[in-house]
C-alpha cells in the first residue's frame, strides 16, 4: 500500500469516538493515533480510515464491508494479526466509527496486559563543544601494553 497521509480532519473523529474510560491512552503511531490500553493497541488511526484489533466474529463482519481489508501496514504481505483496516467510510459516521472502536477496546481488556517498556535512554546532543565532553576513562597503568619504538627511516643521500 503507498503511504497516504492521515487527513488533520481524522484525528478529532477519532478522539470522540474512543470509549470515555481512564484505562484508555493514546500514542503517536503509524504518522497518527493509536488507541492504547494495558499496553495493547486496540485501534488507531492509518492512511484515510482506521484500524481495528478485533474478534474473529468481528473480524468477519468488518471485512464485509466494501473496503475493508486485513492491516498490512507496510503492503509487502505482513499483516497484523486480528487488526482490520475498516473502509474509509466508517470515517463519515461517528456513532459507526465509535462502534468499532468499542468492539476493539472490549477485545483489548481480554488480552493479557503488557509490561511497560524501560524508557529509552536520552539521546547524547549532536554537537557539544569539545571542552565540554567528558574525558574517557584512563586505563590502569598495568593494562596498558608497552609500544615499541620504531627506528625513524634511512634517508638517501
Amino acid at each position: 500500500m503507498a503511504w497516504i497521509k492521515i487527513p488533520a480532519d481524522n484525528h478529532p473523529l477519532f478522539l470522540d469516538a474512543l470509549p470515555k474510560d481512564p484505562r484508555i491512552s493514546t500514542r503517536k503511531m503509524f504518522g497518527g493515533l493509536a488507541g492504547m490500553v494495558n499496553g495493547n493497541m486496540f485501534s488507531g488511526l492509518f492512511a484515510r480510515s482506521a484500524v481495528v484489533k478485533l474478534s474473529q466474529a468481528d473480524q468477519q463482519e468488518a471485512l464485509a464491508l466494501d473496503g475493508s481489508t486485513v492491516f498490512d501496514p507496510m503492503g509487502n504481505g505482513r499483516v497484523m494479526k486480528d487488526t482490520i483496516l475498516l473502509a474509509e467510510e466508517v470515517m463519515d459516521d461517528p456513532a459507526v466509527l465509535r462502534d468499532w472502536l468499542r468492539r476493539s477496546f472490549e477485545l483489548a481488556l481480554t488480552l493479557p496486559k503488557k509490561a511497560a517498556k524501560p524508557a529509552a535512554a536520552a539521546k547524547p546532543a549532536a554537537a557539544k563543544p569539545a571542552a565540554a565532553a567528558k574525558p574517557a576513562a584512563a586505563k590502569p597503568a598495568a593494562a596498558a601494553k608497552p609500544v615499541a619504538a620504531k627506528p625513524a627511516p634511512k634517508r638517501k643521500r
